[in-house]
């Protein structure tokens, strides 16, 4: 290096400073070969290359596997509130460029993506719901989620208060304790309920952001929900795995005959129900395990099927046992449909890639006997951002096709 350096430091063997000058921001801890100058958990560290060339700066874990989570690669960096406060406003100056004037309700930090390792930020109306999954973020918190407030009320939009989810299993690997609570808010009264009402496409939702999976809403498919509409009107509508209902809800929105809508949890139905009745929709809804209910389907009973699954895989590990799992419904939902009928499928596994999908689409067709004429392929919507460098910030793939 070529300045002097305050920071203690990591030294990482060559494949790992490839890695690493290929952007990509963590630093496992079978990478390093060295350590000086006694980093502290949750505190910032250099990273150097085998021949001493800095890499950048990031937060230091020695109870995490990812052993360093880079925040800047620029040596002239001074990590205070002026340093945080232009990292937020890149962020949220993002949204508004990519989501123009529907940014009521998005995600306003998507960790690696934003160079804020570990943390999630999403946006309903004037409430903020984070998850903190990195010990570095936890510690800064204090610090980043009143710049929070402050960029985002500059342009108009009040936020009533901050709940944090940090209810993940992905603490525990950082050496966190889960929890979930408002996070306080100088001057600023706590919020009395964690329940808001939302709209999204037009639909209005009311979000438990206490109880609900993730932040209590899947922001992400937005605009897929959007285009799977178009293809609604008039038609017999299978929503499965519907969680809180709204493929379905965007649906019978768009003028669909009839939308039944599926899920296994006697939780989302209730919960979907609410969202119907709030909007003046009628949809039918069942608890059924979308497994064992497909096989069932009369062939031509619906002429459009939506498949919106959970990740059926979140390691390396099972992707094989996954792929089955996704082959197998969209197998069954080929043979249901008709000639000419539509089917819209996704994937929200990052290790379940595009080309695996596409491989498994290609597989189910050929054992249904049915040719896919594609409509759309899309992704996950601007605001949750891919960032080339780290292939964990591509997780969703969403389809739509007319079987043929």
């Amino acid at each position: 290096m070529k300045t002097e350096r305050s920071y203690p430091a990591v030294t990482v063997h060559r494949r790992g400073a490839e890695r690493i000058q290929g952007g990509h921001p963590w630093v496992f801890d079978n990478e390093i070969t060295s350590e000086s100058g006694a980093p502290a958990d949750g505190a910032l560290c250099d990273v150097l290359s085998p021949k001493g060339r800095y890499l950048g700066t990031g937060f230091y874990n020695s109870r995490s596997k990812i052993r360093v989570r880079i925040i800047s690669r620029n040596a002239n960096d001074a990590f205070g509130a002026p340093f945080f406060a232009r990292r937020v406003q890149y962020a949220w100056d993002y949204r508004k460029a990519v989501m123009g004037p529907d940014t009521a309700c998005c995600r306003v930090i998507f960790g690696e993506a934003d160079h804020f390792p570990g943390l999630t930020v999403d946006k309903f109306g004037d409430i903020l719901v984070t998850q903190t999954m990195s010990l570095g973020l936890e510690k800064v918190k204090p610090l980043v989620f009143p710049l929070l407030v402050q960029a985002i009320e500059k342009d108009g939009q009040p936020i009533r208060g901050i709940y944090e989810r940090n209810d993940g299993k992905l603490r525990e690997l950082e050496g966190l304790e889960q929890g979930k609570g408002w996070f306080p808010l100088e001057g600023r009264p706590t919020p009395e309920s964690t329940v808001t009402e939302i709209v999204e496409n037009g639909i209005r939702y009311r979000v438990d952001f206490e109880n609900g999976q993730k932040t209590g809403f899947f922001l992400d498919q937005k605009y897929n929900r959007a285009a799977a509409a178009k293809i609604a009107p008039g038609r017999r509508v299978l929503d499965c795995f519907t969680h809180t209902g709204s493929f379905g809800l965007n649906c019978k929105k768009a003028g669909a005959a009839q939308v039944v809508s599926v899920d296994v949890s006697d939780t989302a139905i209730a919960q979907a129900r609410e969202n119907a009745a709030l909007n003046g929709l009628s949809v039918e809804y069942q608890t059924a395990n979308v497994f064992d209910l497909l096989p069932t389907l009369t062939p031509g009973q619906f002429d459009y099927i939506i498949l919106d699954p959970p990740a059926f895989t979140k390691s390396g590990k099972t992707v094989d046992s996954a792929q089955r799992g996704y082959k197998e419904i969209n197998y069954r939902a080929m043979k249901a449909l008709p000639r000419g009928g539509y089917l819209a499928t996704c994937s929200c596994s990052h290790f379940m890639t595009d080309a695996l999908f596409r491989k498994m689409l290609h597989a189910a067709a050929r054992d249904a006997q049915v040719e896919l004429r594609l409509v759309e392929a899309r992704a996950q919507a601007p605001d949750h951002p891919v960032l080339w460098t780290v292939p964990e910030t591509d997780y969703l793939k969403f389809y739509i096709f007319q079987v043929v």
